[in-house]
């Protein structure tokens, strides 16, 4: 019995030592876990934990630049155009030659940079309009003129007869940074006075969009939405300020998908002005043949230093050969403008005019030294071409005017001979030297200021009217 009671009271007393022991460590573990859950709270991605709470607040920005861009309206005739067959005359008459116009209808956007009217929209808007409509945000309505055009960087002036128009101020494309919100205003899908946002993703960007041999493409790129429509709107900033036009898209369907380009607003400055000016842009340049500089380059030209523009060849004659620029330069800076691509470089030298003196830093050989150089124009003189010379050269032609004798005897009241033709549009469409151009599309023309005027705001598929001085009458089409 002393044996059984002594078992029995040694069992209880460590039944009860294992029941304290289990009490105390599950107290433990139990406010462990609990310290652990309040210091990391754990929630799903899909619920209302992603906020934009950090973003800036962009309403004054919008409300800002929202009055300040327009809808751009366009009518288009669409003529089809022959050369004269005296055979097919004589028995068929000319087809085209009382053909109805075919209209077509296609709207964009446009930014208002003055109170007095005028407008910055893309080229590739208006180029084949007849006539352009421009609506304001207030609803009021007012046909355009077309100052002026130019496809090399798809910019065109536009000049609507108003007053204390609401306007967008300039920004400055150089201090734009990646990363950056911006605002893309314009009118997709002639939904007027939409805003969206984004960031500014990259810059000096070449798509490869325009068809122009001295194109400046150095597009800035965002993620802010746009879609067909929005061509010629306002990208902004978030102080409001404008820093480009959006142009174009990056897209396998012809609607938004991700990345959208706009013209920096530097350029659009620069443009603006030789417009209103000149009635031309006066393009500047360097005189070299340039290479974005890559590993591939670096490794074939044992060059460790990536930064930079190479220069791979000279235009004889040109600025650069002029200002001691050597094959294997690398062009680190323009003025004071860093510059490490192609498009870059030609965006610095896209806002100067010939005769204008910039500087250059370039990379020799692992010595940096400063060269100082006079911009040239296409024909690789300094001088500044006005809009009747440059269409001139363009159309690859002289013109003369007609006398009195001579409208008597073909029986016409104007015209203006075309002379001296060489390499150009004319020669390429199939006129002739002697032909007399009596009308274009629908304005009489009788001298180069006519000649001018008409084709100052050129689009595809003017028709050209005239005669030879035999009496046989031709028509062409320009530009299709």
């Amino acid at each position: 019995m002393k044996k059984f009671l002594s078992t029995l009271g040694i069992a209880c007393v460590g039944g009860l030592a294992a029941l304290s022991f289990s009490h105390f460590f599950q107290s433990s573990t139990n406010g462990y876990d609990r310290l652990i859950e309040e210091r990391t709270p754990v929630q799903l991605a899909s619920t209302h934990g992603s906020s934009l709470a950090n973003a800036p607040d962009l309403t004054a920005a919008a409300e800002q630049s929202v009055h300040g861009v327009v809808h751009v309206k366009t009518v288009t005739s669409n003529r089809r155009a022959a050369s004269y067959d005296p055979f097919y005359d004589f028995f068929f008459g000319n087809p085209y030659r009382n053909a109805p116009p075919q209209k077509a209808m296609a709207s964009g956007s446009g930014v208002i940079i003055s109170e007095d009217g005028y407008i910055v929209t893309n080229n590739h808007v208006i180029q084949n309009a007849d006539k352009v409509e421009i609506v304001l945000n207030d609803k009021r309505e007012y046909e355009a003129e077309v100052i002026g055009r130019d496809p090399s960087t798809d910019l065109a002036l536009l000049k609507v007869d108003a007053k204390n128009l609401p306007f967008i101020y300039y920004g400055n494309s150089d201090q734009v940074k990646v990363g950056e919100w911006a605002l893309a205003v314009g009118n997709p899908f002639s939904l007027t006075s939409t805003v969206t946002a984004g960031i500014i993703s990259a810059k000096g960007r070449n798509i490869n969009i325009l068809n122009e041999k001295f194109a400046i493409e150095s597009f800035i790129q965002t993620d802010a939405a746009v879609n067909p429509g929005n061509s010629g709107g306002a990208l902004v900033n978030a102080n409001g300020e404008l820093i480009g036009i959006n142009s174009a898209i990056a897209s396998n369907t012809g609607s938004y998908s991700g990345y959208s380009f706009a013209v920096p607003v530097n350029i659009v400055r620069k443009v603006v002005a030789d417009l209103l000016e000149y009635g031309e842009v006066q393009r500047a340049f360097i005189g070299v043949v340039l290479e974005d500089l890559n590993a591939d380059l670096g490794k074939k030209k044992d060059i460790a230093d990536l930064k930079g523009v190479y220069v791979s060849g000279l235009n004889a004659g040109g600025a650069a050969e002029e200002g001691g620029v050597k094959e294997g330069d690398i062009i680190l800076k323009i003025q004071d403008v860093i510059v490490n691509n192609v498009p870059e470089l030609q965006e610095q030298i896209g806002r100067y005019r010939p005769g204008d003196k910039v500087q250059l830093l370039i990379n020799r050989g692992g010595t940096e030294k400063v060269l100082s150089l006079i911009l040239k124009n296409k024909n690789g003189d300094t001088r500044l071409i006005r809009y009747a010379e440059s269409i001139k050269d363009e159309l690859g032609a002289d013109f003369a005017p007609i006398n009195s004798n001579e409208k008597s005897s073909l029986r016409i009241q104007h015209g203006l001979r075309v002379e001296n033709i060489r390499e150009g549009r004319l020669r390429n469409i199939g006129i002739r030297e002697g032909f007399i151009i009596t009308n274009i599309g629908e304005r009489k023309v009788d001298s180069l200021e006519d000649l001018t005027e008409a084709l100052k705001s050129e689009r595809k598929g003017l028709l050209i009217e005239g005669l030879y001085p035999n009496g046989a009458r031709a028509y062409y089409g320009l530009g299709i």
